[in-house]
């Protein structure tokens, strides 16, 4: 059996060229904690949509265009 080559790593066991030296601890939870919905969309849909401000508008119409009582139910569901 033939090996493939030999990966380096460091004495904590990580691969040499994984650096971080650079990295800022932390970057991104700020943003994390405000809370954050992701929603994967079907790539038809996607081009339609190319970006988070036309599925609000879009799903903001349909709203309104809802009776208020059926609003309310599925808000609560």
């Amino acid at each position: 059996m033939k090996k493939g080559p030999r990966i380096r790593r460091t004495s904590d066991g990580m691969r040499k060229e994984y650096d971080f030296s650079g990295a800022v601890r932390g970057k991104y939870a700020p943003r994390y904690r405000r809370g954050s919905n992701v929603v994967v969309l079907d790539p038809d849909i996607a081009k339609e949509f190319t970006d988070s401000r036309a599925v609000n508008r879009a799903l903001r119409a349909i709203l309104e265009a809802l009776p208020s009582r059926q609003r309310r139910r599925a808000r609560s569901a």
